[in-house]
């Protein structure tokens, strides 16, 4: 029986359980999807984004994710792309630094980082300068898969050698694993050193999504794809189902809430691929909202 069922006996009970005297009420962000209520829409951010190429798809496909969520206000401030670059080069960039100008201006909600290697100095250089211009500034990083299978910790070694896509379930969770513990360790300690009794830094576990989706690939459990190697377009560069799956992470990372049933992408759409279609993304938008919502280090309990 549905809460929003009017004669449901127990709606009012269920209702004022939760601290509210009517019906016309909106929850924010995961609470309010896993209770199947509506949740509030939430405010367009400034965003800026620092960037190799494993993220620099991201920006335009996300904005126009936030309109056809009927968020308002969402502007990217500019992106600082550098191929096969730590976050360090971002910051060591001679001026122009695009990067460092943003923040220098205030006008920066949320900054948007995907270093190859943990520790990367250029984060917490970064957090520093934006935080003096912005105390109330957010900063997301992007926990990103390895060229040619390798772990990024490893990078550029094996990065750019023929691999075996064909990879176990078994194999695929150990793919990445240290990469992704040397990024939580440094998001622990810049949330500790910076944080002042808030998460300021969040990660996007899109390493971890992509062993979901390849590890249901392996499974035949993902109509659409039939080997790991079509998520790739030589052995470190997306195709355009994990680009997809990246953006709606960083969707889901950036405003807590699900990307489900929001449009399949551009790319997608040009791919000329019939099984792409709006169903094939819904299964993207599922694992990558599974994915993020249990994952602690993406703050979208938080939002």
């Amino acid at each position: 029986m549905s809460i929003y069922d009017s004669s449901a006996p127990t709606r009012r009970h269920f209702l004022r359980q939760l601290g509210f005297v009517t019906a016309a009420f909106t929850l924010h962000g995961a609470f309010a999807q896993q209770l199947g209520l509506p949740a509030v829409v939430p405010k367009g951010q400034r965003v800026f984004y620092v960037s190799h190429s494993l993220m620099w798809y991201v920006p335009q496909p996300l904005a126009e994710m936030a309109v056809a969520a009927g968020i308002r206000g969402h502007e990217v401030t500019g992106v600082q792309a550098i191929g096969a670059s730590r976050t360090l080069q971002h910051w060591d960039k001679p001026e122009p630094n695009q990067a460092k100008q943003a923040l220098l201006t205030g006008n920066v909600d949320v900054f948007v980082m995907s270093p190859i290697q943990f520790p990367d100095e250029g984060v917490e250089n970064f957090v520093r300068l934006g935080l003096q211009h912005n105390p109330n500034m957010r900063f997301v990083v992007q926990l990103s898969w390895g060229g040619g299978d390798t772990d990024n910790q490893d990078f550029p070694r094996g990065a750019w050698e023929n691999v075996d896509r064909n990879k176990t379930p078994e194999q695929l969770q150990r793919l990445y694993e240290r990469n992704i513990q040397a990024g939580q360790a440094q998001a622990d300690e810049i949330n500790r050193k910076y944080g002042k009794n808030r998460r300021i830094m969040t990660l996007v576990p899109t390493a971890q999504a992509l062993v979901v989706l390849r590890t249901k690939i392996f499974r035949k459990e993902m109509p659409g794809l039939n080997s790991q190697s079509e998520l790739f377009v030589n052995p470190a560069h997306p195709s355009p189902p994990l680009e997809a799956l990246n953006t709606y992470l960083h969707f889901a990372v950036l405003y807590g809430q699900s990307p489900i049933g929001l449009p399949v992408t551009d790319k997608l759409k040009k791919a000329n691929r019939p099984a792409w279609d709006e169903k094939f993304a819904r299964n993207l938008q599922e694992i990558a909202w599974q994915t993020a919502a249990n994952y602690s280090y993406s703050g979208i309990h938080s939002h």
